[in-house]
């Protein structure tokens, strides 16, 4: 694997006798979407601002690209877009007034700038706003608008604070499909959201953070199944289904759970792929005509809050 983009250490940040963030560590490799799930205060957008410079550690490192966030300030800023949750706007600015005085604040000039404008408008579809006042914009046109002055610099990594929320249906499908785009081009993102299962869509790393501390690291896949775990799964057999109940009340680690038309559902005690297979494979050599052999898939909001209430009471190692 490559060098991590951003490396973090140890960082911790308090405010006050409040830990905000507590101790994490974690790396984000180049051309990873990587998602940052937490509840409200969990100290997620603590974390960000402190990744893009807009805040100090007490202690802890942040490097991006091998330049120490707090040592290196401006090393940094080159490389890092951010996008918060929420933006100031300029009274009597139009779009596209608005994105030329941040092509201008980042050093752009003359036809280079213009080009620049040009280009992040057409991408992200504010071209038709041009004129538009900044403050008659919908949410939805408001949060492109935003994305469109974080992408003027050109940075390797986007670090997108809530990008979708308070949006329609139709606007996070924009934003998603610009994020999917964004990633195709080899752009590094660092996205926190509640929307859970657009995150699932979008991510290739998923980190969980409670309370300032970060509790899991991984895809979605390996929070919602973890080896060792149980899990259920449904069998669709051709004919009837009393004789694999029978079987299955004499197997260990495996139990009903439901009948169905059709077929069943069983728990089974451990969810790896070396178990499920070799369970597979007794059925079938015990002669039941199976058709369906299908793991349930368990909601990724409904794995975030079980993974909280064992992080609250201990149990996550």
């Amino acid at each position: 694997m490559s060098e991590p983009l951003v490396e973090v250490r140890n960082l911790t940040r308090s405010f006050g006798k409040v830990k905000a963030v507590d101790d994490i560590s974690f790396n984000i490799y180049p051309g990873q979407v990587v998602g940052f799930i937490g509840e409200n205060g969990a100290g997620k957008t603590t974390t960000m601002r402190m990744m893009v410079t807009l805040d100090l550690p007490d202690s802890g490192t942040i490097k991006v690209k091998g330049f120490d966030a707090v040592g290196y300030p401006n090393k940094v800023r080159k490389r890092v877009g951010w996008m918060p949750d929420a933006y100031g706007a300029y009274d009597f600015m139009d779009v596209s007034e608005y994105m030329d005085f941040f092509a201008r604040a980042y050093g752009y000039t003359g036809k280079e700038r213009e080009l620049r404008v040009s280009e992040v408008m057409d991408f992200t579809e504010l071209n038709q706003l041009a004129d538009r006042p900044v403050k008659k914009l919908s949410k939805g046109q408001a949060q492109r608008l935003c994305l469109g002055r974080t992408l003027i610099p050109d940075p390797e990594l986007l670090i997108l604070d809530e990008p979708a929320a308070g949006l329609d249906p139709r606007a996070r499908i924009e934003v998603k499909n610009l994020v999917r785009i964004l990633a195709s081009e080899g752009k590094t993102l660092f996205i926190s959201s509640h929307i859970l299962s657009e995150l699932e869509q979008m991510c290739d790393d998923m980190l969980f953070i409670s309370a300032g501390k970060i509790v899991h690291q991984g895809s979605s896949e390996s929070l919602k199944v973890k080896e060792g775990h149980p899990v259920v799964v449904k069998v669709r057999l051709e004919g009837p289904t009393e004789k694999l109940e029978e079987w299955i009340s004499f197997q260990e680690g495996v139990s009903l759970v439901a009948r169905e038309k059709n077929g069943l559902r069983m728990k089974v005690d451990d969810a790896s792929t070396d178990r499920l297979s070799r369970l597979l494979r007794k059925i079938v050599q015990e002669d039941f005509q199976v058709y369906g052999f299908e793991r349930e898939d368990i909601r990724l909001e409904d794995a975030f809050v079980d993974l909280l209430s064992k992080s609250q009471s201990g149990a996550v190692s």
